[in-house]
């Protein structure tokens, strides 16, 4: 049995791994973050508090459980913040990572690394996982660079790119598109929402799922890794007011020229998932079975 080593477990990709490694065992499983465990069922696998930005803490933590491979879903990805709050950004999404190869590379360990469609300029998707990156923001910049650290180095890696990661955690640090639209539509607020981007939203469960489809067949090289369905944003939180019955009438389409956000965003990304598919046997839910999933899981709790 693998021992997998997860960073960022409080966040929405690192607790939907605890939950299906609780769901399905077949993983020692090493669940790491900084400060206090947020996932509420502490039992059937280890948490360790990590600072990933300590790297003798973290070489200490991965020293003691000697994982076969590790999960790193821990990143800054607020675009806007990053663009804010570079040489934090850098730190966290480029140095940090730095640390792991290095670990990786010393103890031979499988690293499964998280990447972002923001390290192309949206110009020609959907992408293949051959395209040229060209980032628009400093947010894809430090993702680019951390990708660029990995295939060089020495170490057995995979980088999986994804797409707007929505789904509902017990704890969540903060919001997803899909939850903050349908809060927003629940409470009757207008919302301003582009309609001249598109992207693949990505189910976490499905994120969760390829991970270890990652790790099942031993991959090395890039993999696409989001939903299979392209939508505009506008259309995305139509979608969101649709499946919950809310008032479309409150959504204001408007230009991304509008917004005046700090960072550029690309216009268009998508990934195309044939390798992913093909190679790691990767199924995707469609948009409307994530949000019946997103539902049944909201009525549960």
């Amino acid at each position: 049995m693998k021992t997998v080593l997860v960073t960022g477990s409080n966040g929405l990709l690192g607790q939907k791994i605890t939950e299906k490694i609780l769901n399905e065992g077949g993983v020692n499983l090493i669940a790491t973050s900084k400060g206090e465990n947020r996932y509420p069922i502490k039992e059937g696998y280890v948490y360790a508090d990590m600072d990933i930005l300590n790297p003798d803490n973290v070489r200490e933590v991965i020293k003691s459980y000697m994982p076969d491979a590790i999960l790193h879903t821990a990143a800054m990805t607020n675009v806007d913040t990053c663009e804010d709050q570079k040489e934090l950004a850098y730190q966290l999404n480029v140095t940090a990572v730095a640390t792991l190869i290095q670990i990786c590379e010393e103890l031979d360990i499988q690293l499964v690394h998280l990447s972002t469609d923001f390290i192309f300029d949206g110009e020609n998707g959907p992408y293949t996982e051959e395209a040229a990156p060209n980032p628009l923001s400093y947010y894809g910049e430090t993702k680019l660079m951390a990708e660029e650290l990995i295939k060089k180095s020495k170490a057995k890696w995979v980088i999986l790119r994804t797409i707007i990661v929505y789904g509902i955690v017990s704890d969540m640090s903060r919001s997803n598109i899909v939850l903050w639209a349908k809060g927003a539509l629940e409470k009757g607020q207008p919302l301003n929402i582009v309609n001249d981007q598109w992207r693949m939203p990505t189910l976490a469960e499905d994120l969760a799922d390829i991970c270890f489809l990652a790790i099942e067949h031993d991959a090395q090289g890039v993999y696409n890794a989001s939903g299979k369905d392209m939508m505009s944003i506008s259309e995305l939180v139509a979608k969101v007011a649709d499946f919950w019955h809310l008032d479309k009438g409150l959504i204001n389409e408007i230009s991304a020229e509008t917004l005046n956000q700090t960072a550029k965003r690309p216009k268009k990304t998508g990934f195309i998932l044939d390798k992913s598919m093909t190679e790691l046997n990767y199924q995707p839910h469609s948009f409307e079975e994530g949000l019946a999933i997103l539902d049944k899981q909201l009525r549960d709790n």
